[in-house]
């Protein structure tokens, strides 16, 4: 810091300035400044600025390797949130979807010193090591059951409402009833899912099928299409995610199953190939961007303050409608 203040004629109390955007700096001191760090290459040490200001400006991710195309996006959209708001990310994944593998992640963090943690391991087991995170961490849940630990704050989308739209959606259609391939049972999101689609059912005084049990994947959706293909009367089909949906229209189209002449089939999550399918996917839009920025809100909120922030905050899912689903010919 000494050198670039010396290189563009100013104190180091100026560089510093400058270096942390502070607004009392003239803007040709300040570009006389920059262009100094520019030709000697300066960056700034977060180590030390750690050490001197008691602030990392850090936050923890703790994620689990997966291919799903909510989680994934869901790290990109909290990453872009916080670079917005002038925090860096660091990333523990969990090995394991379980509650030694998850603390033992947020224990990693805890370690770098960051100044708060959101947590994208949206299954049950990761309530249990979180209810262990002392009160003063600011932390912020994904996609997790709200109601197992409120002490917890927790960021998702409107799940339930997410499914009753598309089930509403179908039976508006003309549809008798509509089949529902489930996630896996301890994800929270997919018992959501799965109780919506039941709710929208028993209000419309619709047969309640068995649910179909599935793993988020095309192949598990692509099985339960097998079974489904087989059945006649089945005319629409409500799958808990678009990978699932995939899998179905793959085995409706082998079973010679014209979708949506036959059968209507609706996702949840919108992924960017939905509309690019054949036919292209009716499916139930979350907006992840939006879910990316109310965690990282809700967690500054938490280090500004120094206050733990509890409640569940949900944003409103919409249903984008293609050529997968259409009016049941009478």
């Amino acid at each position: 810091m000494r050198d670039v203040a010396h290189l563009a004629g100013v104190s180091h109390q100026t560089v510093s300035r400058v270096v942390n955007d502070h607004p009392n700096v003239r803007s040709e001191t300040r570009e006389r400044v920059l262009a100094a760090m520019r030709k000697l290459d300066y960056q700034p040490n977060a180590a030390a600025r750690t050490l001197a200001t008691n602030r990392s400006q850090t936050i923890g991710l703790v994620t689990f390797d997966t291919t799903l195309f909510g989680p994934s996006f869901m790290v990109h959209a909290i990453e872009r949130a916080a670079r917005e708001a002038g925090f860096f990310v660091s990333i523990a994944s969990a090995r394991e979807l379980d509650v030694a593998s998850v603390r033992e992640a947020i224990r990693r963090l805890r370690e770098q010193s960051v100044e708060g943690i959101v947590t994208l391991a949206p299954v049950a087991a990761a309530w249990t090591a979180l209810g262990q995170v002392p009160l003063d961490v600011p932390i912020v849940a994904v996609g997790i059951d709200g109601d197992s630990h409120p002490e917890v704050p927790m960021v998702a989308v409107d799940n339930a409402a997410g499914a009753a739209l598309a089930t509403r959606h179908l039976i508006e259609l003309g549809h008798p009833t509509v089949y529902h391939v489930a996630g896996p049972a301890d994800w929270p999101e997919a018992r959501e899912r799965e109780a919506g689609w039941r709710a929208a059912l028993e209000d419309a005084g619709r047969p309640v099928p068995a649910p179909l049990p599935g793993d988020w994947s095309a192949q598990s959706g692509h099985a339960a299409g097998l079974r489904l293909a087989a059945d006649p009367s089945v005319t629409a089909v409500f799958c808990g995610n678009d990978q699932m949906a995939i899998g179905m229209l793959r085995a409706l189209h082998e079973a010679g199953r014209t979708v949506p002449r036959d059968v209507s089939v609706v996702g949840f999550d919108d992924v960017p190939e939905a509309p690019y399918l054949q036919p292209p996917l009716t499916t139930v839009r979350q907006d992840f961007a939006e879910l990316g920025r109310d965690s990282l809100n809700l967690l500054v909120t938490q280090i500004s303050t120094g206050v733990r922030r509890t409640g569940q905050h949900r944003s409103a899912p919409s249903l984008v409608v293609r050529h997968s689903t259409k009016a049941l010919a009478q």
